[in-house]
């Protein structure tokens, strides 16, 4: 049985806790005000802002040591963003104290508790998946081959196909009994 890569499920979910903290800030928060719903707390700045940080960081999904990787739409914008900042985005142990420094804040506020939450369990799964040595790395395209036009042929078989021996192949009187 293979490795678990705890990376990918601490990833997904701390996007999930930095969507339900955006939503929490602007949507449920402001909502009861009679506010326009989510422009207030990009207004206000705080730990709106601080949920999209960690929307954008957690957007790019890592390729996995084995097998293939799902890019999510439009992640190679963002990936080259998240290559830019070099170690301090690739390792798991700066990303599991800076979830659980976002946490801290965004738990006093009951209309962001459920991404308060989330960001908690993502950075223990954080920790766990640098205790373990995984780090953030980049989905690459690889170069499309181009079709050789000689090499879409195959060859046809150079021996016949088996046969059974000789003897084998006459037909056997029947006899009636």
């Amino acid at each position: 049985m293979g490795q678990i890569e705890w990376a990918m499920w601490a990833n997904e979910q701390a996007l999930a806790a930095g969507l339900s903290e955006c939503g929490g800030h602007g949507g449920l928060g402001e909502a009861g005000a009679g506010r326009v719903v989510g422009t207030r707390a990009l207004q206000k700045g705080g730990m709106g802002m601080l949920s999209v940080l960690v929307c954008l960081l957690e957007y790019p999904r890592s390729r996995r040591k084995k097998g293939s990787t799902m890019e999510r739409c439009g992640q190679k914008y963002l990936t080259a963003v998240v290559k830019l900042f070099g170690p301090l985005t690739r390792n798991y142990y700066i990303r599991a104290v800076l979830h659980a420094a976002l946490a801290v804040p965004a738990g006093f506020l009951l209309s962001t508790i459920l991404g308060t939450v989330c960001l908690g369990i993502a950075s223990g799964i954080y920790l766990l998946a640098a205790v373990r040595g995984e780090e953030w790395r980049p989905i690459e395209q690889k170069p499309r081959e181009r079709p050789q036009m000689g090499g879409t042929f195959k060859q046809p078989p150079s021996n016949p196909p088996p046969r059974p021996p000789p003897d084998a192949r006459k037909k056997q009187p029947e006899v009636e009994g």
